[in-house]
């Protein structure tokens, strides 16, 4: 794989070798997370990986949230492979569309939610 391909192409991407993600890849994983929600707060980060920008944010976000203490459970969703999910997301919770975004879920709810830079870990403590 050339150096080209390893900072604009999908493959070989870090969050796809963190072990904290857990994927949502259907409607069935998507009404799991948020039943796990009433048990434990979760986070969706929302991921465009053809933006560098989102590459850059999740990058940065996952430096954070490596060594954090807080139970969360943590779902990654593929935005450009699961597209009608994202806006399934964004109506269920009355939260805008953006990319990259965190959204934090508690009790079947939205809590929080940022895109870009204001994307962090103190959203989920």
């Amino acid at each position: 794989m050339s150096f080209f391909d390893k900072i604009f192409s999908g493959k070989g991407e870090e969050s796809e070798k963190k072990s904290f993600w857990k994927k949502i890849e259907s409607e069935e994983d998507l009404q799991k997370a948020i039943e796990s929600s009433f048990h434990n707060r979760i986070a969706i980060f929302k991921h465009s990986t053809s933006c560098f920008i989102s590459k850059t944010v999740l990058k940065n976000f996952e430096k954070e949230i490596e060594n954090l203490d807080q139970k969360v459970e943590l779902y990654y969703l593929d935005l450009l492979a699961h597209r009608s999910l994202s806006n399934k997301i964004a109506e269920d919770f009355g939260v805008r569309h953006e990319s990259p975004q965190l959204i934090v879920i508690e009790n079947g709810k939205a809590i929080s939610n940022a895109s870009h830079q204001h994307i962090s870990a103190d959203q989920i403590v």
